[in-house]
């Protein structure tokens, strides 16, 4: 039996900036549900300093990039940003193809995505 289509999420603080740990697939339904909930419950208390580590997200279907365009957007009008950490191949190339991934910083180190923010 396969394991259910479940996401995980964890929030950690460093300083100012909150990490996203999530886990699993970001797609349509309850995992999308999740995934926005938190975001929306983040940005609502005006945490708009976000790094999003999807390593362990192996695939975001279109409901999940529509989802990232809209949190990114939300946190931007804030001035803020959401960083991605460690996207696997897969949803790189997936965000490369819809036209959306030079809206997004990337990073392959928590420190740098953390650091960025001090950068401007």
């Amino acid at each position: 039996m396969r394991k259910a289509k479940r996401l995980d999420i964890h929030i950690s603080t460093q300083g100012e900036v909150k990490i996203v740990k999530m886990a699993g697939r970001l797609g349509m339904g309850q995992a999308l549900d999740r995934f926005s909930a938190t975001m929306i419950e983040l940005l609502s208390q005006g945490h708009n300093k976000i790094v999003l580590d999807i390593e362990e997200v192996p695939t975001v279907d279109s409901s999940g990039i529509g989802m990232l365009v809209r949190h990114l957007a939300t946190a931007k009008q804030s001035g803020g940003a959401i960083r991605l950490l460690k996207p696997s191949k897969f949803t790189f190339q997936t965000l490369k193809m819809v036209g959306v991934l030079n809206l997004f910083s990337t990073y392959d180190d928590l420190p740098q995505a953390v650091a960025s923010f001090d950068q401007g």
